[in-house]
C-alpha cells in the first residue's frame, strides 16, 4: 500500500510526520483533512480534460482512481496534502513542496499529486473567482498540468509529474499563463535585487516582481508573441493584484546563457527575447542538464548523438561536442 512504502523510507517517514501533525484538528475546531472528495469515476475524465490531459492517460487515471480511492490510508494522506496545500492560497512563496515518491510507488506513486492538484480544483477556483481571474486565464494557466504529463510521457514514456512542486505555483494563485510567457508573483533574489537598484529602480531584493517562464509546446517565442504577453501582464496584475507593485520583471533559464548570441543568427527569438534584459549576474556552475532537457526532451541524452534538425538543436549540440558547457542566465528589466 502507498502510504506504507513511504513509511519505509526514511526521509518519507518524517515528511509524513510533519504533515500529520501540520494537518491535526486544530483547538478553533478547523480540520486541514477536512475537504472536498475526488470526483468520481464517471466526473472525472471531464475534469481531466478541462485540464487539457492528454486523452491516452484518462482512462489510465481513472483506474488509478479507484485503486486510490480502495486503499483508506491512502486517500487520508491525499485529504492532508490537499489541506495543507489550499492552507495559504495565494501567498508568494507559501505553497507546499511534495517530495518526490520511490519508484516502487508505482505508478500511484506517480500520479498522485495529479490527484492532489484535482481535489483541490474547488479551492483553486474560488480564489480566482475571488480574485476576478477570467476564465480564459484560469483554465489556460490550470491546462499546464496536462502539458506536463505530455512532457512526462515524452521523456519517461509513462504516466506521471516529473516536478509537482512547479504544478503547485499554477494551483496556489501564484502563476499565470498570459499568452505565450507565464509570469510568477515572487520576489527579486540579491544580485537581481541589488542590481535594479543600482539602476536606479524603487525597489530590491526582497521586493516584488514578475518572473517570466517559457513554457514549451507553446509555439514560437516570436518578439510579437512576447510584447503581447507582456502587455497582459502590465494590466492582469494591476487589475488583480492592485495591492502589489511589480516594478521589474525577471528571467532565469539557460535561454539567457550570452553564448547562445555566438551560435544563433542576431534576428533569432532567442536572440531577441535575451535582449530585453539586463544582466543580474553571470552563473559560474554550469548546468547542461536544461537546455539538453528542453531541446532535446530527454537531459539524459547522450550528447554524441544528439540530432541537428534545427538551429537551436545544432547551436545546444555542436557547442556541448566541443567541449563548451551552458550557464544559466540571470536577468531582468523595468516593467
Amino acid at each position: 500500500m502507498l502510504v506504507e512504502t513511504l513509511r519505509a523510507d526514511e526521509k518519507l517517514a518524517r515528511w509524513l510526520r510533519d504533515l500529520e501533525s501540520e494537518c491535526a484538528p486544530r483547538s478553533d475546531g478547523t480540520d486541514l483533512r477536512d475537504g472536498p472528495d475526488l470526483p468520481d469515476a464517471n466526473d472525472l475524465p471531464d475534469v481531466l480534460l478541462d485540464l487539457s490531459v492528454p486523452h491516452e492517460h484518462v482512462n489510465e487515471l481513472v483506474a488509478l482512481r479507484e485503486l486510490l480511492a480502495a486503499d483508506p490510508a491512502a486517500m487520508t494522506l491525499l485529504r492532508q496534502c490537499v489541506g495543507r496545500f489550499v492552507r495559504d492560497m495565494g501567498e508568494i512563496g507559501g505553497g507546499w513542496e511534495p517530495p518526490p515518491f520511490p519508484a516502487s510507488t508505482g505508478a500511484l506513486g506517480r500520479t498522485f499529486n495529479v490527484f492532489v492538484f484535482v481535489a483541490a480544483l474547488p479551492h483553486v477556483r474560488a480564489y480566482h473567482r475571488q480574485r476576478g481571474i477570467p476564465a480564459d486565464v484560469s483554465r489556460r494557466t490550470l491546462a499546464d498540468l496536462g502539458r506536463h504529463l505530455a512532457v512526462h510521457q515524452r521523456r519517461s514514456g509513462t504516466v506521471g509529474l516529473r516536478v509537482p512542486w512547479w504544478i503547485g505555483l499554477h494551483f496556489h494563485g501564484e502563476l499565470y499563463q498570459l499568452g505565450r510567457l507565464q509570469f510568477q508573483r515572487a520576489r527579486l533574489g540579491g544580485h537581481t535585487g541589488r542590481a535594479a537598484a543600482a539602476a536606479g529602480l524603487d525597489t530590491g531584493p526582497g521586493e516584488l516582481c514578475l518572473s517570466l517562464h517559457i513554457a514549451d509546446f507553446r509555439g514560437p517565442l516570436s518578439p510579437e508573441a512576447c510584447d503581447r504577453s507582456l502587455d497582459q501582464a502590465r494590466e492582469f496584475f494591476a487589475r488583480h493584484y492592485p495591492e502589489e507593485r511589480h516594478e521589474v520583471a525577471v528571467c532565469h533559464s539557460w535561454l539567457l546563457d550570452p553564448q547562445l548570441k555566438r551560435h544563433l543568427p542576431a534576428d533569432s527569438n532567442i536572440v531577441r527575447f535575451q535582449e530585453r534584459f539586463r544582466p543580474a549576474h553571470e552563473e559560474t556552475k554550469a548546468d547542461d542538464r536544461n537546455p539538453v532537457g528542453f531541446v532535446f526532451g530527454d537531459p539524459e541524452l547522450p550528447v554524441e548523438g544528439l540530432p541537428r534538425r534545427t538551429g537551436v538543436e545544432r547551436a545546444v549540440g555542436d557547442h556541448l561536442r566541443a567541449g563548451g558547457h551552458w550557464y544559466g542566465g540571470h536577468g531582468w528589466f523595468a516593467l
